[in-house]
């Protein structure tokens, strides 16, 4: 029997942001369970729930203080297991983000490790450090947090401890063998809950190397910690140890029939990347490659080619991504002059430049078309089968991601990509819940609802629910052959199974069509492929 994710489509919830079930304001659970119609509706194989744990949420639930149980503002264990047995019933597969480099800060074993005291076993279970200089007083290492500043916060006893987020989410020491054990449990915890797989949160930062004398990076201008390319034997990321957590992870998942599937977020380099997914560890990595890859045919298809090489050569399939909760939504940055510097770009507003949100919504017409045609499994991020656009000018006082303080509020974050969906064209929240959002929605943003797309047979949504309808037919066909007779230029053309031709013009000029048969097309056609747009044709 083949595995279940190797052509599946999973739909991304950020749970606070998808459906209100009581009105406060923030999405729950019970939310989520009411709104699950519409992903089976939207021909998706099941869903990814980004955390839901009791959590301060100092970064958006990702920093978990009960890794075994819901957020009281986002429901009850009831609530999840109602929530799973819906989405079952409706043949939607779940699977739920582990966030194991880190916990909360007000997770009991942290507050145990500030009361014990420096040299306890308490804070063996993450990683203090005495400080550098005359008494202690500077950091231990250089290192520095991906939300900008030092890694490290100083205690009141003079110790210091790593955080490679925010000074919320404590790292854990993954050489002590009680951490090891503790998520072995965890898994099974969810995994007897009827939870289908996991995502695992940068899967390649959990060991460390901290070995005494701890060593300093290699600091790159605009860097934090991900220093990769200057630090190729970075002491914070893809550690060989890694994998023996993978492998173990392997045997528990194994205790299940099915097995628990994994896919893991790897910012890597291809070649570090696909040692992750391996036969005895992880059966998925995320596809960073593709998501930052510059609207280009020839870009595209190298990329296609080496992700499709790289996991045939571990015997998995590739992932295909284009949007999640961390980055700016594809509408808006392909509707932005190639380069542009997001961060800045938000700073302003979403305003300089002002992106052409024409151009942008058919091109992410055309990239659904792409991503969702290549064998494998595709990862839609909520929203985008909406066409929702970033909300770039979300007011500073509104913001929530950590980036935003800890940058010197040079860098807002990820807020306006988790904007609540909107369900209906009116309403208090258009349709997210019988009150307001927990951040702003813009105004007008009703226009891009569900409802209102509905009907409308030339929406992104049907759009979306017609290229999954069709997708069914050659899904499960792992195979992808270039038509070279028609794949030049500007023009990505290939063969999936025997019958589908799948046509993508990254040009600004219309091309001629060959005959077949239109099974979906992101626009309207005429004998030719406008640029900036894409097509399924079933052989004549």
């Amino acid at each position: 029997m083949q595995q279940w994710w190797r052509d599946a489509v999973l739909y991304q919830i950020y749970p606070r942001s998808f459906a209100d079930g009581d009105g406060d304001g923030v999405g729950d659970l019970p939310g989520i369970t009411a709104r699950l119609g519409h992903i089976a509706d939207l021909g998706a194989d099941g869903i990814w729930l980004s955390p839901f744990y009791t959590s301060p949420w100092a970064d958006g639930g990702y920093d978990v203080s009960d890794f075994r149980d819901v957020d009281p503002r986002l429901g009850t264990l009831d609530d999840f297991d109602a929530m799973v047995e819906t989405a079952h019933g409706l043949g939607l597969r779940v699977m739920v983000d582990i966030v194991p480099n880190h916990t909360s800060e007000e997770h009991p074993w942290f507050r145990d490790a500030l009361a014990a005291g420096p040299g306890s076993p308490e804070r063996d279970l993450y990683v203090f450090r005495d400080g550098r200089g005359e008494d202690g007083e500077l950091p231990p290492t250089n290192w520095r947090s991906t939300f900008g500043g030092p890694a490290w916060t100083r205690v009141e006893d003079g110790q210091w401890y790593l955080h490679l987020f925010a000074p919320e989410q404590p790292d854990l020491n993954w050489d002590d063998p009680r951490v090891r054990e503790e998520f072995r449990g965890i898994l099974r915890f969810w995994g007897g809950r009827g939870v289908d797989g996991f995502r695992i949160d940068v899967a390649y930062a959990l060991v460390k190397d901290l070995r005494e004398p701890l060593r300093d990076l290699v600091l790159v201008e605009g860097g934090r910690f991900e220093d990769i390319a200057a630090n190729p034997d970075h002491p914070l990321l893809d550690r060989p140890g890694v994998h023996e957590v993978y492998r173990d992870w392997r045997g528990v998942l194994a205790e299940f029939d099915p097995p628990r599937a994994t896919v893991g977020e790897v910012w890597l380099p291809a070649d570090r990347r696909v040692l992750y997914t391996r036969p005895d560890e992880l059966d998925q990595a995320f596809n960073f490659d593709f998501l930052r890859t510059g609207w280009d045919a020839d870009s595209y298809r190298r990329v296609v080619d080496a992700s499709i090489a790289d996991a045939a050569q571990v015997g998995t399939v590739p992932t295909w991504v284009v949007g999640n909760h961390d980055v700016v939504r594809p509408v808006s940055v392909l509707g932005l002059p190639r380069g542009t510097d997001l961060r800045a770009w938000l700073l302003s507003g979403g305003r300089d430049p002002e992106p052409d949100a024409g151009l942008g919504a058919g091109r992410a017409r055309a990239l659904a078309l792409l991503e969702l045609s290549l064998p494998g499994s595709a990862y839609v991020y909520q929203g985008e089968e909406l066409g929702l656009p970033e909300a770039a000018d979300l007011p500073a006082g509104a913001l929530e991601d950590p980036r935003w303080e800890r940058s010197g509020r040079t860098d807002k974050g990820r807020d306006g990509c988790r904007v609540p969906l909107p369900w209906t064209p009116g309403g208090p929240s258009y349709g997210f819940g019988a009150g307001g959002s927990w951040l702003p929605q813009p105004e007008g943003w009703g226009r891009w609802s569900v409802e209102s797309q509905s009907g409308d047979p030339g929406s992104m949504l049907n759009l979306y629910r017609r290229a999954l309808a069709h997708r069914r037919d050659f899904s499960e066909d792992e195979s992808l052959v270039w038509d070279d007779s028609l794949n030049q230029g500007p023009v990505l053309a290939f063969w999936r199974g025997s019958e589908v031709l799948v046509l993508v013009n990254t040009g600004r000029e219309a091309v001629e069509l060959p005959p077949g048969e239109v099974l979906v097309a992101s626009t309207d056609l005429d004998g030719r492929l406008p640029g900036d747009a894409a097509v399924w044709l079933r052989r004549d």
